[in-house]
């Protein structure tokens, strides 16, 4: 049932992420994991501005003084990219050393974290990639977690309110879809590894229906066997896959390349592979106007091995692919690893 239009017509999709994007701002991404001998997982961020992240690593003696729970007794490290503020990592994607990744992407209008509730254990919304990250090995493990969790809507600081969003946790043998609404907590296997915005999950499995036709191969005429029909150009047999910006049109897009594409004879391959899977639905300056003069664009895009803990990302500046290794950090220590992001194009000249 949609939440706005309380329809299950499917041409509610569109209407309704339309009237969403009317009740404010709205940051639209899109993660996906790739498997191959390893696993990879990542993002885009898209957004007008910067809020200043870093690929932080967060140690394993790490104080995180969670609100209303215990620290853990024992924690796993963990890379990604992140806002930190007073110290806290603020992370928008991130993995841990044990191959478990988890994204955050905005919901407006349909995420809701709940008040504390007593005799309840409390997670702030701002606490819930650390807290998963930290603890678990597994999307089992995280499943376990979250449903014993009362995630709550306790504001990191006057300045950073609750954001609204649903998640994505994937490790090498599963990915899952979180999204935590009025009506409960609900966890979606995730069988194309994506997620983007609204609608709902549910939702955009289900409109994948209305695209069953797609094929990377050439089309046979079933028009009519009485009308000489004939292709006159490769790649039509994706004739229709979307192409434009919206959240439920990057999900069919991204969806479709990553089921679809070859995977890599090795490391570098996959990599630059999986860059180009998020390319597909990648926003350029000028294309998704927010305000006069003001553009939503990808700020960066991320691409986590789960299973060797190398943090790989791009910028929009800054094509070049970029590299930070956890193994290579201290990962006993107490305090925060941060690398700052590089956002500028290298161009290599050959004469």
């Amino acid at each position: 049932m949609c939440e706005l239009c309380q329809t299950m017509d499917l041409t509610c999709l569109y209407v309704c992420v339309r009237i969403q994007l009317k009740g404010g701002a709205v940051i639209m991404c899109t993660a996906t994991c790739f498997k191959d001998k390893d696993c990879y997982f990542g993002r885009n961020l898209d957004y007008e501005f910067s809020y200043g992240e870093q690929i932080v690593v967060t140690p394993r003696n790490f104080e995180y003084g969670f609100r209303y729970t215990d620290e853990p007794s024992y924690k796993y490290a963990i890379i990604g990219m992140a806002h930190v503020s007073d110290g806290y990592p603020l992370y928008y994607d991130a993995m841990n050393e044990k191959g478990l990744g988890m994204a955050g992407l905005n919901f407006v209008g349909n995420a809701y974290f709940n008040p504390v509730v007593e005799n309840k254990t409390n997670v702030c919304s701002f606490e819930f990639i650390p807290w998963i990250l930290c603890q678990c090995e597994t999307v089992e493990e995280a499943i376990h977690l979250i449903n014993e969790i009362n995630l709550c809507d306790t504001p990191f600081s006057a300045s950073f309110p609750p954001a609204s969003l649903h998640y994505m946790i994937s490790d090498s043998n599963k990915t899952i879809t979180v999204e935590i609404m009025k009506d409960g907590v609900h966890i979606y296997d995730n069988p194309v590894g994506v997620l983007t915005n609204n609608p709902p999950f549910d939702k955009q499995m289900f409109n994948l229906n209305n695209y069953m036709y797609l094929s990377t191969k050439q089309p046979e005429n079933t028009f009519s066997k009485d009308v000489n029909l004939s292709t006159y150009s490769r790649g039509m047999g994706a004739l229709g896959l979307p192409g434009d910006l919206s959240s439920a049109s990057r999900f069919v897009r991204v969806a479709f390349t990553n089921m679809n594409v070859t995977k890599g004879l090795n490391e570098q391959e996959n990599v630059s592979q999986f860059f180009h899977i998020l390319g597909s639905v990648e926003q350029q300056k000028g294309l998704c106007e927010v305000a006069e003069g003001k553009y939503e664009y990808t700020i960066y895009t991320s691409c986590c091995n789960l299973n060797k803990g190398i943090y790989y990302y791009s910028t929009y500046h800054g094509h070049t692919i970029k590299a930070v290794d956890m193994h290579k950090t201290d990962l006993d220590n107490k305090d925060l690893t941060c690398y700052p992001m590089i956002d500028e194009e290298v161009f290599f000249e050959q004469n």
